[in-house]
């Protein structure tokens, strides 16, 4: 079984962490549901870096699945959806980078 991995930077709103964090609750307990497993989430602060040549994420997200189908299977959760419009309000943008282990 080829497990993916996917990598997002998050990029924030100016004053809308509370409403990314309510999405956060509720989407990350979901990924578990799609035999996905978040392995890391990271906020780093300025100092977490020694070089950067793109705008500074406000989280980056490491997220493993067992297939690409289970991954999509979580973009299309139907609570998950119900909960996108605090996504929509709270992210300015973000990168999904998808990989597999070497």
């Amino acid at each position: 079984m080829a497990m993916i991995y996917i990598t997002q930077l998050i990029y924030i709103l100016d004053g809308q962490e509370n409403t990314f964090h309510q999405f956060e609750d509720i989407a990350i307990p979901i990924i578990a549901k799609y035999k996905g497993r978040l392995l890391l989430r990271v906020r780093p602060d300025s100092n977490s870096f020694i070089e950067h040549h793109i705008e500074r994420p406000y989280e980056i997200h490491l997220v493993e699945f067992d297939t690409e189908q289970d991954f999509k299977n979580f973009t299309q959760d139907e609570e998950r959806k119900r909960f996108l419009h605090l996504k929509e309000q709270s992210i300015k943008a973000s990168i999904l980078i998808q990989g597999t282990k070497l």
